[in-house]
């Protein structure tokens, strides 16, 4: 129970050479990652922005609200003493 099998030294051995295989595989991993979450952030600015201010060239919208007619309520029955 205490020493590892033939598999898990296999899958060691594959973290290590992925990890350490090539000279600087790692820090351009690192970096591509870095340039997604600025990418991501920069649209979420953008996206910001965008909301913030409507269209200079067009007109504001606006909604016609029509009130239903008022339908009367049930009255609730008063309760009997017993």
């Amino acid at each position: 129970m205490g020493s590892l099998s033939i598999w898990h030294w296999i899958i060691v051995l594959v973290v290590v050479l992925v990890l350490f295989g090539g000279r600087g595989k790692i820090s351009s991993l690192m970096g591509d990652f870095a340039q997604g979450i600025k990418a991501f952030k920069k649209g979420m600015t953008e996206d910001d922005s965008a909301k913030a201010e409507p269209p200079a060239n067009e007109p504001a919208k606006t909604i016609d609200h029509q009130a239903a007619p008022a339908s009367p309520q049930p009255q609730a029955e008063p309760r009997k003493a017993s």
